[in-house]
């Protein structure tokens, strides 16, 4: 298929990975970045007018990429025009594709909750009539985008990179930089970072990975705040490295799975995350992953793995098995959505 890829091409993120998976799948790909790269999160900060224009919900498009899918438009035929979210693509630039490329497949998709205003700007709402379908990870959104003009929803699930996300031979010096009994990867939050707190101060070493932490720097002497995100081998490496790794979901996207509740599993690493029915879906419970409701719950099921370094690893190996065998890898999954958008015409 001759795709026409749009999304952040900065090698840290996902979209940058399912743009690699879709070359490795065979596929004639040109590609235009919604964002500068290189660009660092959380070490570069934002530019005043970016976040001004984004406040508004009418983000400045900072590569000018609404004139480069016009100009490839209007120079290529392609069967896919195949946008990552989508906030800064205005609606006129999707008009001029429906009319310059009548026949070509024009989708979008997102592992957010693109209902939730935070998440979403005026481009993409006026946009979404235009998109044939909207790829989306939240079974909850499937409905909800319809309500504000999206024609067509299909679910597609969160997954793993299998060329990135694996066990990893770790180091010495890994294991001294990345090593712990619990750890945690993520941006800020105050419901995790409370929750990772009372485990500090019942005694439990939690070092913690991400952006937004600095004023957590120093909190208690049990909470190790590292105040950097991971990326690449690193974020594998200290997964590998981490005896329980935690997985949080955001609450205010309402999620039910992420990304990390099948990178943590895909990567080798025991994963104690939070119970919800989705997660439950994915993992059978105390058997490939293990999951928690309360405080107190995480509290004794991370004393009890800490000591149990036998189940620990029974239960990492089935969840790695699990990902293999219900094809959560980031290939299976959009070679479905590829086969989707063809059945779909």
């Amino acid at each position: 298929m001759k795709i026409l890829f749009v999304g952040d091409l900065n090698e840290y993120g996902r979209s940058f990975q399912r743009y690699r998976t879709l070359i490795r799948l065979g596929h004639n790909i040109t590609a235009f970045s919604v964002a500068p790269v290189p660009r660092r999160p959380g070490i570069e900060k934002t530019p005043f007018f970016e976040r001004l224009f984004w406040k508004l919900k009418l983000p400045f498009d900072m590569t000018s990429v609404n004139e480069k899918i016009k100009e490839a438009a209007k120079k290529e035929n392609y069967d896919i025009i195949w946008i990552e979210k989508g906030n800064t693509i205005k609606p006129s630039t999707l008009r001029f594709i429906k009319f310059r490329l009548p026949s070509a497949k024009l989708i979008s998709l997102s592992e957010d909750d693109m209902y939730a205003p935070h998440n979403h700007t005026f481009y993409y709402k006026w946009g979404l009539r235009y998109y044939d379908i909207v790829f989306t990870t939240k079974v909850y959104n499937l409905e909800e985008l319809k309500k504000i003009g999206a024609q067509k929803t299909k679910l597609f699930l969160d997954a793993y990179d299998e060329t990135l996300h694996k066990p990893l031979s770790l180091s010495k010096e890994d294991r001294s930089e990345f090593g712990c009994d619990v750890g945690f990867i993520g941006t800020f939050e105050e419901d995790r970072a409370q929750k990772i707190l009372y485990l500090a101060q019942n005694g439990i070493k939690v070092t913690v990975w991400g952006n937004g932490w600095s004023d957590w720097v120093g909190k208690h002497e049990n909470l190790i705040v590292k105040n950097q995100p991971l990326y690449g081998d690193d974020f594998v490496k200290a997964i590998n490295a981490t005896k329980i790794n935690l997985c949080f979901l955001r609450k205010m996207n309402r999620d039910e799975v992420t990304s990390r509740s099948v990178e943590i599993p895909a990567c080798g690493g025991f994963m104690l995350g939070e119970r919800t029915k989705r997660h439950s879906d994915f993992f059978e419970e105390d058997k490939e992953a293990v999951f928690f409701d309360s405080v107190d719950e995480l509290y004794e099921k991370v004393k009890r793995y800490l000591s149990d370094e036998a189940a620990r690893k029974q239960i990492a190996e089935a969840g790695r098995k699990k990902c293999f065998k219900s094809g959560y890898s980031m290939k299976i999954q959009l070679d479905k959505m590829i086969k989707i958008i063809i059945a779909q015409f």
